[in-house]
């Protein structure tokens, strides 16, 4: 019998390749008991991410943040569904409430709320949090010159 931390494995490898189908078969072979474990929604909130499937990634990313709302990621891929679906309002808040809860917030967390903040027109917070996000990822002011959600600061 597979483990699940072997089936996470494998699924997250097929995600990787842009099989999708084949990473929900893999997540379906996990056994009942282990599915509403953080570690495999997490996985299932990648695969949501994947497809693009937003409203799946809202639903679970909330799950897994209310199960272990230390972990970053799922926090961010909740953000990032709110904002794929025009939800700006939300998804800033989102990533407010997680800034208290996350152990150590990477420089993304900063980023995409200056993303959020510059679309609602707070453009002083945007280039503070802008400026926070460069200081610990310099590589990032490239791609922020050429993000659309942070055109306004130009």
């Amino acid at each position: 019998m597979i483990s699940t931390h072997k089936h996470l494995d494998y699924a997250l490898g097929y995600i990787g390749l842009n099989l999708l189908a084949e990473a929900r078969d893999e997540l379906a072979l996990i056994k009942a008991a282990d599915r509403e474990t953080p570690e495999v929604l997490g996985v299932q909130v990648e695969l949501a991410m994947a497809r693009q499937t937003w409203t799946s990634v809202i639903t679970l990313a909330s799950r897994v943040t209310a199960a272990a709302p230390v972990l970053e990621r799922p926090w961010i891929a909740w953000a990032y569904a709110l904002r794929e679906k025009q939800r700006i309002t939300e998804a800033r808040d989102v990533l407010l409430r997680a800034e208290g809860k996350i152990t150590d917030p990477s420089p993304l967390v900063d980023y995409n709320l200056a993303c959020y903040f510059c679309l609602l027109g707070d453009l002083p917070e945007a280039r503070r949090r802008l400026k926070r996000a460069c200081a610990r990822e310099p590589d990032w002011k490239t791609e922020a010159a050429s993000d659309p959600d942070l055109a306004a600061l130009k």
